[in-house]
């Protein structure tokens, strides 16, 4: 995975703080599998994962995206940002509707790791970038953002253990 842009206490970073937290359940998730810890320890950390992603993802669809496309005019990478998230969230139904001890859990699990590894270096070395150099206010996108993610972690997060 890229490394991670400056600091500027913006909507970048909000949102690449997302992408540290999960890479770190992703890693909690991939020793679990490689130990063959029980399902009844998979199952609530895949869930967690696919809260998090699922409230990240809507987050920047709803408020993040729209503002970046119109500023940066940069379709391809934005085009290619959305089909990503929708591939994830195909692979993040799949998972939720498993039990974590059927057949191919663990390596959707770690396929959408993968897959999310590759959206966020590509989030960081050029939508990020783009995004701070187009003059919009991303310090003052925050708020929003913020608001909206604890929305949408209650929405969501209900009936997940986080």
């Amino acid at each position: 995975m890229s490394k991670a842009p400056p600091k500027k206490g913006d909507a970048v970073d909000l949102l690449d703080a997302d992408h540290i937290a999960v890479k770190k359940l992703f890693q909690q998730f991939n020793k679990l599998a490689e130990s063959d810890a029980p399902a009844s320890q998979r199952k609530p950390l895949a869930d967690q994962i696919c809260l998090a992603l699922n409230v990240h993802a809507q987050l920047e669809e709803e408020l993040f995206y729209p503002p970046v496309r119109e500023a940066t005019a940069s379709d391809d990478i934005m085009d290619e940002a959305d089909v990503e998230h929708a591939s994830a969230k195909d692979l993040i139904a799949q998972i939720e509707a498993m039990d974590a001890d059927e057949s191919h859990f663990n390596a959707k699990v770690k396929v959408l790791g993968e897959m999310i590894d590759h959206h966020v270096t590509e989030e960081r070395e050029k939508m990020f970038p783009q995004a701070r150099s187009s003059g919009l206010d991303l310090a003052g996108m925050v708020p929003a953002l913020q608001e909206r993610k604890a929305q949408l972690m209650q929405e969501m997060g209900e009936g997940v253990a986080a």
